[in-house]
């Protein structure tokens, strides 16, 4: 039976959201700081895919733990705020960290946005922004069945596939960090949505076989999409690469939830004429972000020595 989210559990869950998206920043930044340093250290660039020896070295850099844990932090504060707010409201907040992070990059570098970035920004929060409004005026949160579940898992497995046919493909093309966005960001929504349905059967108590299939899912789509968002440092800078997953994440999230599980049944007609006008505009901003970045424009920023 669908319900909708009680006012103070949606505000509660709004701020869980917010307070996440500072940790994903950071994060990002110490996690783009890792992959620089280790691409200096090993003399082999990660842009066409981290082999065994970046991983490894990684998994030995400060920046790069500093900012795994920073990340996980952000993902139980995800997790927090999806026990209290439906996903539609949930992944959408997660645009927050767009603009932290693009503040803390052109620090970094000392290069401020160009106009044109800044224009493709504004695209972005303000089609985000737009997802947030709708959706929390009429999202509905409910249980999800054993069929809707199924249906969940199916698509994430078949997309699965496809990004991994398309990097095969594609990681020696210039089309590559659109995809490693792309790629990282679906997956990362797939996580969010087998998240709440796990927490959701957890608690109530329910430890079948579905229930832990969907732990395991979670858990090898979060290495994948990883995997994928880790390589996307080595093509682009940190908000670049954050502001492709601040769209698609959150609109994978409102897709799934819409098509599959029924949380925009009581959304009206403008309300999805908005979705799909909101969205055209932010994926177009994350497009012409790729072409009017400062550090896309005048190549690769220098490699951070400092460890932070």
């Amino acid at each position: 039976m669908d319900t909708s989210a009680a006012p103070g559990a949606l505000v509660l869950g709004v701020v869980i959201a917010l307070i996440g998206t500072v940790f994903v920043s950071f994060g990002a930044q110490y996690q783009h700081r890792g992959v620089a340093k280790v691409e200096q250290i090993t003399g082999r660039t990660a842009s066409a895919g981290l082999n065994l020896a970046h991983l490894l070295r990684l998994l030995l850099r400060p920046s790069w733990l500093a900012g795994a844990v920073l990340l996980l932090v952000a993902f139980a504060c995800q997790l927090g705020a999806l026990a209290f707010a439906p996903l539609t409201v949930v992944q959408p907040v997660s645009a927050v960290s767009l603009v932290i992070t693009t503040v803390l990059t052109a620090r970094a570098t000392g290069r401020p946005p160009t106009r044109g970035s800044l224009v493709s920004l504004a695209a972005c929060l303000s089609g985000i922004a737009a997802f947030v409004t709708v959706a929390a005026l009429f999202a509905t949160d409910r249980a999800m069945n054993t069929t809707e579940a199924l249906t969940v898992l199916a698509v994430l497995g078949v997309a699965a596939v496809v990004f991994v046919v398309l990097w095969l493909v594609l990681r020696r093309t210039p089309a590559r960090v659109l995809l490693y966005i792309l790629a990282g960001g679906t997956l990362y929504g797939f996580v969010a949505i087998m998240a709440k349905l796990a927490l959701a059967r957890l608690r109530a108590g329910d430890l079948g076989w579905l229930t832990w299939t969907c732990v395991a899912v979670l858990a090898a789509a979060a290495l994948l999409g990883g995997y994928f968002v880790q390589t996307a440092y080595s093509s682009g800078p940190p908000d670049l690469v954050v502001a492709g997953l601040t769209v698609i994440d959150p609109m994978v999230a409102v897709l799934v939830g819409l098509l599959i599980l029924g949380e925009g049944a009581a959304v009206p007609v403008w309300g999805l004429v908005v979705f799909a006008v909101a969205g055209t505009v932010a994926v177009w901003g994350v497009v012409s972000l790729t072409r009017t970045h400062p550090q896309v424009a005048v190549g690769r920023a220098p490699d951070q020595d400092a460890e932070g």
